[in-house]
Parts: C-alpha cells; structure tokens; sequence
C-alpha cells in the first residue's frame, strides 16, 4: 500500500461521516499518513462523540449534510479528496422513515456533489451498497455489471441513485468519481443498536446473555468484510486513476453462513444461550450474498487480508475495552 498512502502526502481530505464505524476508521488511517488536514463533517446520528478520532490534523464539524452552511465550512478549504461515507442507514431504518432516507441518501448526496463540483476537487469516493445494488435475479458472485432496479428497500433504492448522481457528474462535469460497493462491513467502532448490523448487535447481546436472535434457518450466507479491508480499498480508490468513474465491489470474496457467525460470537463471549430463530423480516429476500472482487483487484490492487474469526476477535476485543460507552450508548 504505500504507492497508496503516499498519495495523501500534503492533501487536504474531506470524510463526510468520518464519525461512523467505516468512517472513523478511515479518517484514523488517514491521520497515520502525511496528509495536511482531515476534516469530518457528521451529525452523530449514529456515531457519539467518544468515537470521534482525534488528533491535531483532524477538524470535526458536527453537522448535517443537507445543511448548506455546514457545508460551506467543511469545504471552505477545497479539500482535494471527498469521501462521502454519510447516509441514512439502513435497511429497516429506510423502511421506517422512507422520506428521511431520500432526503440524506438523495438530496444529500446531490449537494455533496454540487459542492465537490464547484471546488474542483481531485477525487470524490461514494460509498455504494453491494448488499444494495444487487438483486435476486442478479447472479452470485454479484458482478458490477449486474446491477438490480428490482428493489426491496428505499435504502437500496437511495444507495443506487446515489451512483446515478455521481456518474451524472462524471459524465456532464468531469468529476473524477469513484463508486464502492460496500458488502457487509463488520469490524470495530460500530456501536450496536435497532437500525445497526447484525455482527455489533450479536455481540451485545451475546455479552448481555441474551440468545441471538436468527432470521431465517441460519444457513443464509454474507460476504461479511472487514473494515480495515475497506479502508484499504477506499485508499486506494482516492488516488488510483483507474478506479475513476468506475463502480467497484469492496468485498472478501469469500461467503460465510450466519450460524456459523452467530455460534463463532458465543464462542468467543462464553454465551451459553445459543440461537434463537425468528420469522425472516420482509425486505430480508436474499439467502446468499458474496462479491466478485476481481475487478477491484484488476483496478486498485485491492487485496483482503483479514480472515473472518480473526476479524470477529478484534471486535470482541474493541466491546471489552468500550464496554461502559458502549452500554450506555447502545440504542434498542
């Protein structure tokens, strides 16, 4: 990675949702590097303050991305690089409030762009959904050529005319964009709670000594994806010019069973309860989703290095040593 990281030696990058799980981890990476100054532009609607990276290059500005003087201010320094990692997540969250969700991953997104278009920055990183863009009668493994508009969520909807806009950007204004498709991000910093993903909120129940609940028969597989692997793939699609107005999944490439993840957290807290099945949510229709990384191997080198209970470890790890925060914080 370092023809990678020294690609940021000197730039001034904007993470918008730099407080959140992927976020907050890019932005640490990020401050490891030479770059010149960080500024993360997020509401904390899913993130808290104890969670937000620190250090002398870093400048937080708590605020909403559909507040034009918030943005002003983020971009007042014309940041070089964008990563546009803020959206209304998730599934059931977009579901629930559907009109909040176009607001944030639609009108959101567009003004992003507007203002990454008038500040002639360099690179503009939007993080897509690969567990998103694809449908079920997309093939396994999901190809980015094989997208869906036969969708099951307004947060799958939204995820994808997130892309529609960058590209529209791309192809009207020349805005060097990139589109990563995320699939099933785990790892730590990700506080658990009622719109979160499965692996956090496992784990909290799991230390609270509550059965996980199991939607479906448990053979149902994900491509679950360690952070620090997205990390490197966004990295390296910041400076990469081959990754420009191009879509590429950021995934393992490898499928795991929810059982297995589920038995794998009991193992590692000493939760004895087991599993508990549960009725298969609405939205929830795909039994299998794993990526093809080939093409974000071609193009940006990317190469995942994390093994999944090794990953699964490292987030036991970040609950013991958060535990008080993350108590207090966890939102049901």
């Amino acid at each position: 990675m370092d023809d990678v990281d020294g690609g940021y030696e000197g730039k001034t990058v904007l993470v918008t949702g730099g407080a959140g799980a992927i976020g907050g981890n890019l932005v640490r990476r990020l401050n490891d590097l030479n770059t010149a100054k960080i500024v993360i532009l997020d509401d904390l609607s899913s993130s808290y303050e104890w969670n937000v990276p620190v250090g002398p290059k870093i400048h937080f500005i708590r605020g909403d991305i559909l507040d034009d003087e918030k943005l002003k201010f983020a971009f007042k320094d014309r940041p070089d690089i964008v990563f546009h990692l803020a959206a209304h997540f998730a599934n059931q969250n977009s579901i629930d409030n559907p009109e909040t969700d176009l607001m944030v991953n639609g009108m959101g997104v567009l003004k992003v762009l507007e203002f990454a278009h008038l500040t002639d920055v360099s690179r503009f990183v939007y993080a897509s959904s690969g567990c998103g863009v694809y449908g079920l009668e997309s093939t396994i493994p999901y190809e980015e050529r094989d997208v869906s508009i036969s969708l099951h969520s307004p947060y799958q909807v939204t995820k994808l005319l997130g892309e529609l806009y960058t590209n529209y950007y791309h192809n009207l204004y020349g805005l060097p964009i990139v589109n990563t498709r995320f699939f099933n991000s785990y790892g730590p910093g990700e506080v658990p709670g009622k719109y979160r993903n499965v692996i956090p909120n496992f784990f909290y129940w799991a230390m609270t000594g509550k059965a996980l609940p199991i939607t479906g028969d448990g053979t149902e597989s994900r491509d679950w994806t360690y952070v620090g692997d997205i990390v490197n793939g966004l990295l390296a699609a910041g400076v990469k010019e081959e990754g420009v107005g191009e879509a590429i999944n950021l995934g393992s490439g490898t499928e795991t069973r929810v059982i297995d993840m589920a038995r794998e957290v009991n193992r590692l807290t000493g939760n004895a309860l087991g599993v508990v099945h549960i009725q298969r949510r609405d939205w929830d229709a795909k039994t299998r989703i794993i990526s093809s990384i080939d093409k974000a191997q071609r193009l940006l080198g990317y190469r995942p290095r994390m093994t999944f209970n090794r990953g699964l470890k490292h987030v036991h790890e970040w609950f013991v040593a958060n535990w008080d925060d993350i108590e207090r914080n966890a939102e049901f």
